[in-house]
């Protein structure tokens, strides 16, 4: 490439979606630019339920399709980021008032079989009365079942495809908008701007993808000038976090009165992720916050099923996102499709806009594969598909087994706490030696922020994962901001300042 701001595809938008596609484009040879108006992940990809999963209450609304495709996604990414993405088990405690047994019985046959499970064990009855699970449950609920799913660490599964990207040779560009882009001479003429300095910069591109979730309509019209002839529908879905109120390490999915199921999962080792809303949403995609009547409707579901009885109080902190569905107009939002679809702009094979409405964080590989199909036609001699055999960067675990990689971890650095250690091993992989380098102890480590949280990390994060502010750390690359004393985050801001002071 001689012109280095002329390129094969330029990809807007730093969510999981465009974050893959750009992995997949680079990696059959193309040239690529992936860009994003803020930082990666920062949008809905960073505020899911985390879960690797194929939708069980999907199949009520008949996407056999989509649920096949997510489980065979389940094992496929299980396999490529084994530190990130781990199996959970979910316990469904039966409310004979909301669906009957044996409809849940067959539902749970057909997650097991539609996409030929493999490592995960299947789906089992529990006696709630005499199961160690059914210990935190209410005791008018006696019978259960038990399923698998996966859990994940979603904006690090951005962050990992956008490294993946770039180490394939693709150019990341962070906090900068795509202000204008128009067909000229046969290609893209795409200008931007950087956010923190304001610089606009020109690049050609034979074809552009639009993968900006919620903002996709606005890209299509504002930015390129164009008609869409689909709509996203935009959803809430908000979360809470309080601390863990069960033993053990399973999951829990409770169904309530609405016919809506939500998910109750240990997260951060001594907290509960609990989640989520429905709700339709027509503001500003960046000003979304859970609302206290979504906090109550969690609460109150959590309630009807747990001994333990939640307040606000218990409340340490809550997210929402918004869901750009594609709009079937479903009028229930819990009926909106999950699915994914595409729409290619190329009249008389002008150069292309591929826009992407809908998709879930478990099918993005799969999403990422059918949208290169689609330029395939504008780029007859890029590769062939890759990615289901390959690892994320970090998630080259031998084995894909985990706990035999911290243990072999453990042996390397005998004089690092365990929970530091798996810190470093869940979110870096085989990469968290390249955090720990030639360190002896936790004084080698640099400055302690705070729980797990050290100097090295900080700087790596700074270094090779374009993160620019303490949230960008604290909130997407880790979840350190959940561990944090308000001092504790103040001091590291001052660092990061004074950083960023010396740095200029």
């Amino acid at each position: 490439m001689t012109d280095p701001d002329t390129v094969d595809l330029f990809v807007i938008g730093g969510g999981v979606n465009g974050a893959g596609i750009a992995r997949d484009a680079a990696g059959r040879g193309l040239s690529v630019v992936l860009c994003e108006k803020d930082d990666l992940a920062q949008g809905t990809s960073s505020r899911s339920g985390k879960l690797v999963h194929g939708g069980l209450r999907y199949l009520e609304y008949y996407e056999f399709r989509l649920v096949r495709e997510a489980l065979i996604e389940r094992e496929v990414l299980l396999n490529s980021a084994p530190h990130i993405i781990w199996p959970m088990r979910f316990v469904l405690p039966h409310s004979p008032d909301d669906r009957p047994a044996w409809l849940v019985r067959l539902g749970l046959f057909l997650y097991d079989h539609l996409g030929g499970r493999k490592r995960l064990p299947g789906t089992r009855t529990l006696n709630l009365r005499t199961a160690p699970e059914g210990a935190p449950i209410e005791p008018a609920f006696t019978k259960g079942f038990e399923y698998s799913d996966c859990w994940v660490d979603d904006a690090r599964l951005v962050l990992l495809n956008a490294l993946d990207a770039a180490r394939l040779g693709a150019r990341v560009l962070t906090r900068t908008a795509c202000v204008s882009a128009r067909r000229e001479n046969g290609s893209w003429l795409v200008e931007t701007q950087d956010g923190r300095t304001g610089v606009r910069q020109t690049f050609r591109a034979k074809a552009l993808v639009n993968a900006a979730g919620p903002w996709v309509n606005d890209v299509v019209g504002r930015v390129a000038g164009l008609n869409a002839t689909r709509n996203v529908r935009l959803v809430k879905g908000s979360h809470i976090v309080v601390q863990k109120f069960w033993e053990g390490r399973q999951a829990y999915l409770v169904q309530n009165t609405d016919k809506r199921v939500i998910f109750i999962n240990p997260y951060e080792n001594d907290l509960a992720l609990i989640g989520t809303t429905d709700i339709p949403y027509s503001g500003r995609p960046e000003d979304v916050a859970a609302e206290e009547n979504e906090i109550d409707y969690l609460i109150k579901v959590v309630n009807r099923y747990f001994k333990r009885k939640l307040s606000h109080r218990d409340v340490v902190y809550s997210f929402s996102g918004v869901r750009p569905l594609y709009d079937d107009n479903a009028d229930n939002p819990s009926a909106v499709t999950r699915d994914y679809i595409f729409e290619l702009d190329a009249p008389g094979g002008q150069a292309p806009l591929l826009s992407v409405f809908g998709g879930k964080i478990t099918t993005f590989r799969k999403l990422s594969e059918h949208a290169l199909e689609k330029l395939k036609p504008f780029f007859p001699g890029m590769g062939k598909d890759w990615t289901a055999g390959a690892h994320l960067p970090g998630g080259d675990l031998p084995d894909a087994d985990f706990e035999r990689f911290l243990g072999a971890l453990a042996g390397e650095w005998p004089w690092m706490p365990a929970s530091l250690l798996k810190h470093y091993a869940r979110l870096y992989g085989t990469r968290a030696k390249e955090i720990v380098g030639g360190a002896r102890s936790l004084a080698d480590l640099g400055l302690r922020f705070g729980p797990d949280f050290y100097e090295c990390e900080a700087l790596f994060l700074f270094e090779t994962e374009w993160a620019q502010t303490p949230e960008d750390i604290l909130e997407r690359r880790t979840k350190h901001g959940l561990h944090l004393a308000p001092d504790e985050r103040a001091a590291f801001a001052g660092w990061c300042a004074g950083r960023l002071k010396k740095a200029g």
